[in-house]
Order: structure tokens, then C-alpha cells, then sequence
């Protein structure tokens, strides 16, 4: 067999940019098909690419269409993904069998820094990382998001991982798998809905131009892998950790007594944890993709100067 080409769509919008040399910010696609309904969820997805563009950067939003990576997606690509039923979820491992037969999926953290790689951009603006769940010495259940940062060249904007996970040893995963990760303008590790926890960040930046060189002098360096940046909710958006303790517990009881496991266990913890605080966790989860989105756009700049 020949070797296959990578069908690969750029947006209009992108295809400008990545002649201009502008900057670019990469963004996922399973808020829109996994996170929210419609049309929040196309509403919120137009919202974070605009507060990129108003940062200075153009976001390119990562789907795999018909068989073919769609980097950045034209308006009624957005709509038409929005409203899509049976959207495969996409990570490193089903990828390229997603393209291979055709088929359409959203890509996960993994799957856009993949996709982000393959384009030749540099940054990615997302919620929270996946990690390592709770119980997983028993059950073995870490993201594949961990060992994409260890390996592909991308730096990720995130509000930490989900509160859901077990942090410390999420923490302990990227330390062990060489993961830089900074915390952005605090010593405490952000605990996405809340802006801070009791765990201290292994680094610490407070500026754009410096995450920007840790990120150059890494590829300059021959080092694989990406970094992680923990940018924290804005303080008017988050939800206090003391708050979300008893909840996030409650919603995990209920898991295990109703035998979930695997891929099923984070989307009934969101969907219980934004049950039970009334709607305010999917608010505050707007709020940080958001804020992580302007910071990405102002890395992006930085990288993007000679």
C-alpha cells in the first residue's frame, strides 16, 4: 500500500492565517458534541473562538468530518456539528480508524493535540485535562491526555485537571511522564471550578512571553512532549472547592452504587455535579473555557513573533 495522504480541510479562516503567519489557537470539539445541547453549545463555541479573535489570534476549532480533519470550522460546519447525532468521541487510540472509514467525531484533548501537531500549531485552549480517576489502582482508568503530554509538542491552556479526578496523582502521572506544569499567576495548583486547592503547582509563570519561551526552548532542546498550563477560573466565576467537596462526593457515591465505570463515569459525574449545583458548574465551565482561550491567544502571539 502507497502511503496514505492525510486529508486535512482548512478553514478559510485558518488557511489565511497559517499563510500570514498569524497567530493560532487550537480548540476542541467535544464541548460542542459531548458538552452542552443545542444550541448552547454552538452559541458557547462561536463565543470562545470570537474571544480569540478579539485577543489577537485565530482560533481553529478540530473535528474529523467525513473521514477528513477539518482544522478550523466554517459557520455552517459549526451549526451542522452542533446539531450532529452519534458523534464519535475522539482520542489517540481511534483517531486515524475514525478517518480511515469515513466516519465523523469530536476530538478530546489528545485527539486536538494530534490534530494541532499535524497542523503545526503550537496551542491549545481547552477546560480541564483528563487524568487519573479515583479508584484507578483498582480499575487502571488514566486519560490518554496524560501520556499525549508526554509525548506531542503542544502547549495546553486548561483550568487543571477535572475536580472529579484524583489530582495528586494526576499530578504525580505528568511528574513522572516529564509534563512541565505551570501554574499561571499563582503557586496553588487550580482546581478548574475553583481557582485554587491545597496542591502546590510544580512551576509557576506569570506572563505569556515567558510560558511562550519554555514552550520554543523545549523543541529547542529535543525535548518530546508538551506543557500544561493551569490557568485558574476568575474569581467571580468559581465555585469555592469547600463548596464542591460534599457535592462532587455525593455524585461519586451514586456512581458506584449504580455499577458506573469506564467512559460512563465522567459524563454522569458533570451531569450530577451540574444537577446539584443548579445548573452554576456548567456556568463556571463557560466561564474558565473562556478565560483559558484569551490566555492561549496571548502564547500564541508570543510564539508567533520573530
Amino acid at each position: 500500500m502507497t502511503k496514505p495522504v492525510i486529508d486535512i480541510t482548512y478553514s478559510a479562516e485558518v488557511a489565511a492565517a497559517r499563510a500570514a503567519g498569524q497567530p493560532i489557537v487550537a480548540l476542541e470539539s467535544t464541548i460542542i458534541t459531548h458538552g452542552m445541547p443545542y444550541p448552547q453549545n454552538v452559541e458557547v463555541a462561536a463565543q470562545v473562538e470570537a474571544d480569540i479573535r478579539a485577543a489577537g489570534a485565530v482560533p481553529a476549532t478540530m473535528a474529523v468530518i467525513d473521514g477528513r480533519l477539518h482544522v478550523g470550522l466554517e459557520a455552517e460546519t459549526l451549526q451542522a456539528l452542533g446539531k450532529a447525532q452519534g458523534v464519535a468521541k475522539l482520542s489517540r487510540a481511534d483517531f486515524a480508524a475514525c478517518m480511515a472509514t469515513g466516519g465523523t467525531g469530536a476530538t478530546t484533548v489528545a485527539a486536538t493535540m494530534i490534530a494541532a501537531r499535524l497542523a503545526g500549531i503550537s496551542v491549545f485552549a481547552t477546560g480541564g485535562i483528563g487524568g487519573v480517576h479515583k479508584g484507578a489502582e483498582q480499575s487502571f482508568d488514566i486519560s490518554a491526555d496524560l501520556m499525549e503530554l508526554a509525548q506531542t509538542p503542544v502547549t495546553v491552556v486548561a483550568a487543571g485537571a477535572k475536580a472529579i479526578l484524583d489530582v495528586p496523582k494526576t499530578l504525580e502521572v505528568l511528574e513522572t511522564q516529564g509534563v512541565p506544569v505551570i501554574a499561571y499567576g499563582q503557586d496553588s495548583f487550580p482546581a478548574f471550578w475553583s481557582a485554587t486547592s491545597d496542591l502546590k503547582a510544580p512551576l509557576r509563570m506569570d506572563s505569556a512571553a515567558q510560558i511562550a519561551r519554555a514552550h520554543v526552548l523545549r523543541g529547542a532542546m529535543g525535548l518530546p512532549g508538551g506543557q500544561l498550563v493551569a490557568n485558574p477560573i476568575p474569581l467571580d466565576a468559581q465555585i469555592p472547592a469547600a463548596d464542591l467537596a460534599p457535592i462532587i462526593a455525593q455524585a461519586q457515591n451514586e456512581a458506584d452504587a449504580q455499577g458506573v465505570s469506564g467512559k460512563g463515569v465522567t459524563p454522569f459525574l458533570l451531569q450530577r455535579i451540574f444537577e446539584l449545583t443548579e445548573g452554576k458548574s456548567l456556568e463556571a465551565n463557560i466561564a474558565l473555557v473562556r478565560n483559558n482561550a484569551r490566555l492561549a491567544a496571548e502564547i500564541a502571539k508570543e510564539m508567533a513573533k520573530p
